[in-house]
């Protein structure tokens, strides 16, 4: 299994049959992402929420690759409208694909689709808990603020054992609310993201995995460049 960043949000998950789960393809206008657009390759493309940063190029790589998207009940109207296929979703939710289980989750933030001319209704934002042929269980947040549900239903319920979480500040958690998620999350690698895109987003990640480390050392906080591979 591999997990890379391209920054920001966008992660490509290699499962252990070789399947290709892409979330949140922010790639071509995204200044940190070293891999240009047209060498993305993807079975199943999982969108958080509808801001321009994170549905990003979903559908010109959906349309060469002929991936599914998977995404709320209002983006999957959208886009089947525009000729993809798209399996809508809401929170709580689950579907099967390819033996990839994923489970649509609460995340807290604004998700109406600001990439289109006049900004569209994007239902609710969410996040995923990707389940791999193995049983492995990764959480994406997307973009949210800290919650009680991570503690009662993230960690309660799905257990993940690797998190990927925002720590940018002004639009998402900043450190110290991402640090309280992770202890209560308690997975054994979490991964930073949503950070140093921007000038408004600039967070020092070392900063984050000295306070992680102070309140759980049983958690590996993995800092990870655009382009770099976290792998077991």
């Amino acid at each position: 299994m591999e997990i890379k960043w391209f920054g920001h949000s966008a992660f490509e998950i290699i499962s252990e049959e070789n399947l290709k789960i892409l979330i949140d393809p922010f790639i071509s206008n995204n200044p940190t992402c070293p891999v240009p657009v047209e060498e993305i390759e993807a079975d199943i493309i999982c969108v958080t929420h509808g801001h321009g940063d994170h549905f990003g190029d979903t559908m010109e790589i959906a349309n060469r690759t002929g991936a599914v998207v998977i995404g709320n009940h209002e983006h999957s109207l959208y886009l089947a409208k525009q000729g993809f296929e798209a399996i809508g979703m809401n929170i709580g939710g689950s579907v099967e694909i390819h033996g990839i289980k994923i489970t649509m989750v609460d995340a807290t933030h604004s998700a109406d689709m600001d990439f289109i001319e006049e900004m569209g209704v994007g239902g609710s934002a969410c996040g995923y808990i990707i389940q791999l042929e193995n049983g492995k269980r990764i959480y994406h947040s997307g973009d949210t603020g800290v919650f009680g549900d991570m503690k009662d239903v993230i960690k309660g319920i799905y257990n993940p054992q690797i998190a990927l979480i925002p720590i940018g500040d002004r639009f998402t958690m900043g450190l110290l609310e991402a640090s309280i998620a992770t202890q209560w999350i308690d997975p054994y690698v979490v991964i930073p993201m949503h950070y140093n895109t921007f000038p408004v987003i600039e967070q020092d990640p070392e900063e984050f995995a000295d306070m992680v480390e102070s309140t759980n050392k049983k958690t590996k906080v993995v800092i990870l460049e655009p382009g770099q591979i976290y792998k077991e």
